[in-house]
């Protein structure tokens, strides 16, 4: 099933966001500033990107609840693009 590898790729890609904007509020400068926001932005993309590809039973509520994901991760997307377009 093909779930078998979106899953784990899903996983990765939806706690990445996370540790990266830590790391961003943590860097030196705001070149490593930037390039942490970047990532967290490029893994939102990739986040909504699995949840995409994630096959439910079809029942109302899996795809509700995926529905819901992918609202938030394009949510986060446009706060990391916020973030981006405020350092310029």
């Amino acid at each position: 099933m093909a779930n078998i590898e979106y899953i784990p790729q899903l996983i990765r890609s939806g706690s990445s966001p996370g540790a990266n904007y830590i790391e961003a509020d943590e860097s030196i400068g705001d070149k490593d500033v930037k390039m942490k926001i970047k990532t967290c932005r490029r893994e939102s993309k990739e986040s909504a990107y699995w949840l995409r590809l994630v096959i439910t039973d079809g029942s109302t509520e899996q795809e509700n609840k995926r529905s819901y994901l992918r609202q938030e991760a394009k949510e986060f997307i446009l706060i990391f693009t916020a973030i981006l377009k405020k350092r310029e």
